[in-house]
């Protein structure tokens, strides 16, 4: 008998604790009335309905879905964090004002551990984030630019497509990341072709874990993407650690200007410089290539636009004394029609579905409430594919920014997020998708062989890769 009451206790106990836990999912703290929304399951929230695969342009369906039922701003867990989504442009741009005052850089799960710092890397706020941008424009903004980088990513890209022109086909994606790879290890680590080849293979393993539901468990892609971090972050140690050994640094690359500021400034350590070489080298490794694999993509597809290309990057050929020489800054700026290809990759692109941010101070909108310590992504894939703001917007249509005022596109194009965080790398970005354009279609043509299909689960790639067969221009 006493067995049978012992068993009932548990079980009601058992039980309680469950109802105590869903209610408190479901009833999170709030000085205030939080957004419209669900939270879904504990624990695991709305997680799987965001990464289920999407075959289309357009708003991913898990935030289609939710606009239109809670309107511009709603609630949601991602794989157990509270998260308020935001298609409200006016309060988009409040956050992005916000930066280190109501609201923090953040990630999700699946990218906290890629990019997990340690104390001293954190616990220095604006000052570290001021640091960590003009470090960046030193190597990638635009003085760089116009000195030297616009040379030595042609010569890249002439070495590469030269390359690709030799095989019956490429893929695509795979190729293009080991080209900004190998550029982006030079620039940062002075890095030879094989020591790239090598990181660029670990790269490739780590970035899996972007698209992997984050339970960090053996068998798990994430938890293989975490150990390969582990074993990228080796290998940027050891670079940091061999160029502080040196008696005298000669080199020019991004390792020496870092390891100078160490009895400068104060939260500059050898991790530290690890950690930021493993976040820019990301960019090179994930970033930059999915845009130009999306700009190959969609001119392919639109044999007019290349047309238009090429008749623009002729034009700039035959008016060079040397028609060899490398493109020069003011070249660059003349790709009139070659920018509004980028401009609309990078509108139509939206490889992310939104920035994310985490509340340190409640935050009150539109009568509602944001607690600290929750989540916010703004939403700019709703700005992008309005059509109160473009005509056909699932359509690529380079022509729709021929007229764009510089007003209308920093209002209405954001691609590398804003405020004082926006994006330092932004102009090479452009740069380096007009160089490579620049070259390939001058010297090249190709053609389609198969892959291409668009997938978003809830980041935007493509599901089978992307081949391509590529020759020598003969015309």
């Amino acid at each position: 008998m006493l067995s049978i009451e012992i068993y009932f206790v548990g079980f009601v106990i058992v039980l309680l604790t469950q109802l105590i836990i869903i209610y408190r999912w479901r009833n999170p703290k709030c000085n205030g009335i939080l957004p419209p929304g669900s939270l879904g399951f504990p624990f695991i929230g709305e997680c799987f309905e965001l990464i289920f695969p999407a075959h289309s342009y357009d708003l991913h369906p898990f935030i289609q879905k939710r606009l239109q039922r809670y309107g511009p701003l709603f609630r949601t867990n991602i794989a157990g964090s509270n998260v308020v989504v935001s298609a409200d442009q006016e309060f988009n741009n409040f956050i992005f004002q916000q930066e280190d005052k109501s609201v923090v850089r953040w990630y999700l799960d699946s990218f906290v551990k890629l990019f997990e710092q340690s104390a001293e890397v954190t616990s220095n706020g604006l000052s570290l984030h001021k640091h960590m941008r003009s470090t960046v424009l030193t190597s990638f903004g635009i003085e760089s630019i116009q000195r030297n980088l616009l040379s030595r990513f042609e010569k890249l890209v002439q070495r590469t497509l030269h390359s690709w022109s030799t095989q019956d086909h490429i893929d695509v994606e795979y190729a293009i990341i080991a080209m900004f790879g190998e550029f982006g290890a030079d620039l940062v680590c002075s890095y030879d072709a094989e020591t790239s080849k090598e990181l660029i293979d670990k790269y490739i393993n780590t970035t899996s874990a972007v698209m992997s539901f984050p339970l960090n468990i053996p068998g798990t892609t994430y938890h293989k993407s975490l150990k390969n971090k582990e074993k990228v972050m080796e290998m940027l140690r050891e670079a940091v650690n061999a160029r502080l050994a040196l008696p005298r640094d000669d080199k020019d690359d991004l390792i020496s200007r870092m390891i100078k500021d160490i009895n400068i400034v104060d939260f500059v350590t050898p991790e530290y410089i690890a950690q930021i070489l493993f976040g820019l080298l990301f960019i090179m490794f994930q970033t930059l290539p999915l845009l130009l694999v999306f700009v190959l993509k969609f001119i392919s597809e639109n044999p007019a636009v290349v047309g238009e290309l090429i008749a623009e990057h002729d034009e700039i050929i035959a008016k060079r004394k040397n028609s060899d020489s490398s493109v020069t800054w003011e070249e660059y700026k003349s790709m009139t029609f070659t920018l509004q290809v980028v401009n609309e990759t990078l509108r139509l692109g939206n490889t992310v579905p939104g920035v994310m941010r985490k509340v340190v101070k409640d935050i009150k909108i539109r009568g509602y409430t944001i607690p600290a310590g929750w989540g916010i992504m703004a939403c700019q894939s709703t700005l992008h594919l309005d059509p109160n703001i473009y005509k056909d917007p699932l359509k690529f249509d380079p022509s729709r920014w021929k007229d764009a005022t510089p007003e209308f596109i920093s209002k209405n194009l954001k691609p590398f997020g804003g405020g004082i965080k926006q994006c330092a790398g932004a102009h090479f970005s452009r740069a380096s998708l007009c160089i490579f354009l620049h070259v390939f279609v001058t010297k090249y043509r190709w053609s389609i062989v198969k892959g291409g299909d668009i997938v978003q689960n809830p980041i935007m790639h493509l599901k089978k890769g992307f081949i391509i067969s590529v020759s020598e221009r003969s015309d």
